[in-house]
């Protein structure tokens, strides 16, 4: 025994030498990314102590104090699921199935065909940027290798990162129009035209980001009958539906037209800002398909796809969502509250025109604020402008010169339009 042990002691592990690999970090080549444009705002804002900062850079809606609002219809459907004293049980992959069929029903219409006729497939997603991912990840999967998505210039600066990290290339059709701060429907015409046959092609159901020009009705059936022509895939992105008029019907017109054409469309749909349900992430991605055998296809693939992305989507704001869509009380409460904040959006616009135009007998032509629609008002305004705004009266928006409307109140609206108009004089 004793030999036994000295000879085990003789054999005793030696403590490793440093060496090279160990004072190495895995990730010391990560280099620093570049901020967030957005994000990068609403930092610089924070850290600003003056007494008349303002941000107008958010895309978030806030009342005439600039406080953050949550809906009544939404705080009663919270009141009903907390007397149900539910389970937290996983969903299915593929969401809450009463939530889906009122997400497409608000979409498409009660009597679309493409429902009447059982050929949506519909996921719940992590709210619209989720949804754009499975839309993405499903192009990339489904689509003829090399196909592109058309994007409008200038679009969402995120529709550009999901694409890019789905390995789906995008290319840009021309959209807003400088010289006049509208559409450049000429463009977009011919954009799509020389597009390739069966190309996808991004659009804005209503109240485009950033710049709050949407297209008429005769220029939307402009735009149908090219992608008809040209076999496109519509891939429509609809955020803020009965948020941009405040009717919902209204809003969902672009959609609908399509498909009453009998056009096949992806739809990326969130409830973040027409519920205020920013921080639930509630939002759904469908695809209408030729036949129900073809949508039971689709779905099967999507149930695939969403799996390893995040496995099962979340379920309160799910259950928030579904009340205020099914209950016929909530309902009619939510739509006019829907209606009450376009409505000041649309208020806002008016007011910080007139104080441009007759308070400080501006003369530039300020008729797009009113013009466009939404949530978010593209002024014009050049990049060593937005700078002024910022160093001199501590406005912040974003270098491009997008504002947020919902972050103009009656309480800032003089000041603001009093420096628009000292940084264009």
């Amino acid at each position: 025994m004793f030999r036994a042990a000295s000879t085990l002691a003789a054999f005793k592990p030696k403590a490793a030498a440093p060496t090279l690999f160990r004072s190495m970090s895995f990730w010391q080549n990560v280099k620093m990314g570049p901020a967030d444009p957005i994000l990068g705002v609403n930092e610089a804002f924070k850290k600003d102590t003056h007494d008349k900062k303002v941000l107008v850079g958010v895309g978030a809606f806030r009342d005439d104090n600039g406080k953050p609002l949550v809906l009544t219809a939404v705080r009663k459907a919270e009141e009903l699921i907390l007397k149900q004293n539910l389970d937290k049980e996983y969903l299915p992959i593929i969401g809450l199935d009463s939530f889906n069929k009122a997400a497409i029903r608000f979409a498409y219409g009660s009597q679309s065909a493409p429902i009447l006729e059982n050929r949506i497939a519909i996921t719940q997603s992590l709210s619209g940027t989720g949804s754009l991912r499975i839309g993405a990840a499903f192009i990339e999967r489904f689509m003829p290798k090399g196909t592109k998505v058309y994007v409008p210039k200038p679009t969402w600066g995120n529709h550009l990162s999901v694409f890019s990290d789905a390995r789906v290339e995008t290319c840009e059709y021309r959209y807003f129009d400088p010289k006049t701060n509208g559409l450049n429907i000429v463009g977009l015409l011919e954009d799509l035209n020389n597009a390739p046959n069966g190309s996808v092609v991004l659009l804005h159901g209503c109240a485009h980001n950033p710049t709050g020009v949407d297209p008429t009705q005769d220029q939307w059936a402009q735009i149908l009958q090219v992608v008809k022509n040209k076999n496109l895939l519509p891939f429509f992105d609809v955020a803020y539906q009965g948020f941009a008029s405040g009717d919902p019907v209204r809003d969902a017109y672009s959609l609908r037209l399509f498909t009453d054409a009998g056009l096949q469309v992806m739809l990326a749909q969130s409830f973040a800002k027409n519920m205020g349900l920013y921080g639930e992430r509630i939002g759904s991605f469908s695809i209408v398909c030729a036949t129900p055998e073809e949508k039971d296809c689709v779905l099967s693939q999507i149930k695939i796809l969403v799996r390893p992305l995040y496995s099962s989507p979340p379920l309160n704001g799910a259950r928030i969502a579904e009340k205020v869509l099914n209950d016929p009380e909530l309902n009619k409460l939510w739509l006019v509250e829907l209606k009450a904040m376009a409505d000041r959006i649309i208020n806002m616009r008016q007011l910080l025109r007139s104080y441009l135009e007759n308070d400080f007998k501006s003369t530039h032509d300020w008729s797009h604020i009113t013009n466009q629609i939404g949530m978010f008002c593209f002024t014009g305004l050049s990049p060593a402008q937005v700078d002024r705004l910022k160093d001199e009266f501590h406005i912040y928006l974003t270098r491009n010169g997008r504002i947020s409307v919902a972050g103009v109140n009656t309480k800032n609206a003089k000041y603001i339009a009093e420096a628009f108009h000292q940084v264009t004089k």
